[in-house]
């Protein structure tokens, strides 16, 4: 396909409509690359180092979540030149779909709840309330994280998940009017942990957010590129 009919195809898997306000400018096609696309990769984040590997893999298209450049550049230097330079040079087209692929059908909050096996499922403005069939131990193993927790999680059935950092009193509020026992998302401030009506539970940003990536390039028949953080907890 042509790089007209690739961005036709990115809009429809994640509609640029869906996207919140702070993402103008930051979505869609940001580095441009060659005009024909096939073989296509996609990664969480588009660092230096998935950028590299999309270069040297010979990919003609790297789509990612999250934005690659935040704020407005005069010149392309540093880190952004670390990501902008192999692409360049290996013509390869750079794609976001970040709160619109958040917001959409099948998108990362749909992926999470699936990655889960969450049933009974119910979507939320930003999310989803399910039915846990698992245990807390089992889907931190499932997710490859730790949990950290805030409140007694012992005896909860029904779970809101969001991807990423998600800890926003409305949201919790709409999961508590859906049912929700507890709530799953990264970054947790602790003020919020304090307040909240129900139990927060808190994961890494990349664990709650590739599986919709990796879901993706399943679905299209894509290259993932894992970037996955090293992490480990210490106790």
């Amino acid at each position: 396909m042509n790089r007209t009919e690739f961005i036709a195809r990115m809009e429809q898997i994640a509609p640029p409509e869906l996207a919140e306000e702070f993402d103008f400018g930051r979505i869609g096609l940001l580095v441009e690359g060659k005009d024909e696309i096939e073989h296509i990769a996609c990664a969480l984040d588009a660092t230096p180092a998935v950028a590299k590997a999309a270069a040297d893999g010979g990919f003609d298209a790297l789509v990612v979540h999250h934005p690659a450049f935040w704020n407005s550049m005069h010149g392309v230097t540093a880190r952004n030149a670390e990501i902008v330079r192999p692409l360049i040079k290996a013509d390869v087209n750079l794609y976001a779909m970040h709160t619109n692929f958040d917001h959409a059908e099948d998108g990362i909050n749909d992926a999470l709840a699936e990655e889960l096996c969450l049933k009974d499922c119910v979507r939320m403005s930003l999310g989803v309330v399910g039915t846990l069939t698992t245990s807390l131990s089992e889907a931190a193993k499932i997710l490859g994280c730790g949990l950290r927790v805030w409140g007694d999680v012992d005896n909860i059935s029904r779970i809101a998940v969001v991807g990423g950092s998600a800890f926003d009193w409305e949201l919790i509020e709409e999961a508590v009017s859906l049912g929700a026992e507890a709530y799953l998302a990264s970054e947790l401030k602790y003020n919020m942990a304090l307040e909240s009506p129900i139990p927060c539970i808190e994961a890494t940003h990349y664990a709650l957010e590739a599986p919709g990536m990796r879901a993706l390039a399943k679905r299209e028949v894509w290259t993932f590129i894992d970037g996955t953080p090293l992490t480990k907890i210490i106790e």
